[in-house]
């Protein structure tokens, strides 16, 4: 074959890699490193074809040829970490990232990206050492002094790191993310020492500079498109919609699977400290915002008033063979729990497929929720776009909550309502009431819940908080800035009756 043909088949490749169709892909590279298997970056998009195509076993093997190949590219390892990232796959990425640094002794980016995962699964001392290195390279590097200040906080030196915070913000980091997740991290230690108003001005700064930095506007039309779809797809069913599928879709014909439940609610609910209540019980095992929903399910969404049996078979057994997957030989036998707050809101679908779907709703003043989810500084998509202001919160909330509150009304399923405040107040019976509603009883591990989570990688933004015992400080938080949240306290009181928090 000679170069320019090379050169088009490569680039035919990669244009149906970008264009997500994945089988067709995966056709083109297989050719392609037959001819050229001296290649590492085509082996290295090879793993990324083979990775959207959801076979790990293939995007392991290639990823692992290009590292062969290549091993001093840290450029080249440091993206391959990336994508085992990207598949919750944290032990292969911390190996790829490592090796990034070293092969280049310099370079900042692949320390930092294994200071963060040596932060998420709480080694902080592990992390720290990474950071001094990078800093000993380049002492004003912008991300090495941001996460040094992120590890001072986590370590309880709360002075310390608001002084290398301010530092930096008087230095004007050019690097676009420490220019607002410094301002950020700095309004999470004013709303912990009591300077509330500073604490808004901070965010107010920091989402000014998202919004010069990202293309918002698509993000929010994107969301309120998707929004608008799925409010009149669920609000047009009838209350008796679930006897209608079921008998579409009887017991007799569905393949079996583990028991399954999805815990569910809007953002910032508690969903992540019941989650790990609820995974410390040797018996369950609970998936912290999984992405088979997004994968599997999602696409069948407004198809799901006309999925045949045989369909809907296929769905189940590939839903539950990505969850096992990302759990691993840990998974058998266990009551499998889904922790997912944001697809909420395409609740239909997940009891169209699992009629058998135990569901469990958390709930929290949405004041509260309100408040949490404008501190959030997580990466932008169209769902959390929503969080930049506060009146965008309060229209997630209720795009969210109004779709719980029709289908709660649906006939035929088993749901349970939680309460965050409830749990926090008397963390043994609320866990007891919910444990047993799933079918098992209380084991004495789920109280000690903190103990296990600080041995596991978690991908919640609140990963840090569930490494302590339950406290009560962020009940009633949105007291503090009542003034701030005014402008949406009308539209939030509906649901404040309706959940019990006037």
């Amino acid at each position: 074959m000679n170069s320019s043909q090379l050169q088009r088949d490569l680039q035919a490749a990669r244009d149906l890699l970008l264009a997500q169709r994945f089988a067709q892909a995966l056709t083109r590279y297989e050719r392609l490193t037959r001819q050229c298997p001296g290649l590492a970056a085509l082996w290295f998009e090879y793993g990324n074809a083979a990775s959207g195509a959801r076979d790990p076993v293939l995007a392991d093997r290639a990823w692992r040829r290009a590292r062969e190949l290549a091993p001093r590219d840290a450029e080249l390892v440091s993206l391959i970490g990336h994508q085992y990232q990207a598949l919750r796959r944290p032990d292969e990425a911390r190996a790829c990232f490592a090796q990034a640094a070293a092969a280049d002794p310099r370079a900042i980016n692949p320390r930092i990206s294994l200071a963060v995962l040596l932060e998420q699964r709480h080694q902080l001392e592990e992390a720290r050492a990474v950071v001094q290195e990078c800093l000993a390279v380049d002492p004003r590097d912008d991300q090495a002094r941001y996460f040094a200040a992120v590890l001072d906080r986590r370590a309880g030196q709360g002075d310390a790191a608001e002084r290398a915070l301010r530092d930096l913000i008087a230095a004007a980091p050019r690097h676009p993310y420490v220019r607002y997740a410094c301002r950020y991290e700095l309004a999470q230690i004013c709303d912990h020492t009591g300077r509330y108003d500073e604490a808004i001005g901070l965010l107010i700064e920091a989402k000014n500079i998202v919004r010069i930095l990202t293309q918002t506007e698509l993000l929010v039309k994107g969301y309120d498109e998707g929004a608008a779809s799925a409010r009149r797809f669920t609000l047009d069913l009838p209350p008796t919609v679930l006897r209608n599928w079921a008998e579409a879709f009887p017991a007799s014909a569905r393949q079996a699977t583990p028991p399954l439940a999805f815990l569910g609610g809007h953002p910032r609910s508690g969903t992540t400290l019941l989650e790990q209540v609820l995974d410390a019980h040797p018996a369950i095992a609970a998936l912290d915002e999984p992405p088979a929903f997004l994968h599997v399910l999602q696409p069948a969404f407004f198809a799901s008033r006309g999925l045949t049996p045989a369909r809907l078979n296929v769905l189940r057994q590939d839903y539950i063979q990505a969850l096992q997957q990302e759990l691993g030989p840990t998974a058998a036998g266990k009551h499998l729990v889904d922790k997912n707050p944001s697809p909420t809101a395409r609740l239909p679908v997940w009891l169209r497929v699992f009629p058998e779907l135990r569901v469990l709703i958390a709930l929290r003043d949405p004041r509260d929720v309100a408040v949490s989810c404008y501190f959030q500084n997580i990466p932008l998509n169209a769902v959390n776009v929503n969080f930049l202001d506060l009146p965008r919160v309060a229209k997630h909330y209720a795009d969210l909550m109004d779709i719980w509150l029709a289908v709660r009304r649906w006939d035929g399923f088993a749901w349970l309502e939680t309460r965050y405040e409830d749990l926090v107040a008397n963390l043994e019976g609320e866990g007891r009431r919910v444990t047993e509603f799933l079918g098992l009883p209380w084991h004495e591990d789920q109280a000690r819940f903190h103990e296990r989570s600080r041995q596991k990688q978690l991908y919640s933004p609140t990963y840090q908080d569930v490494t302590r015992p339950v406290y009560a400080r962020a009940v009633a938080r949105w007291r503090a800035y009542e003034k701030h949240l005014a402008p949406i306290l009308p539209a939030l009181a509906p649901y404040c009756r309706e959940f019990g928090y006037d």
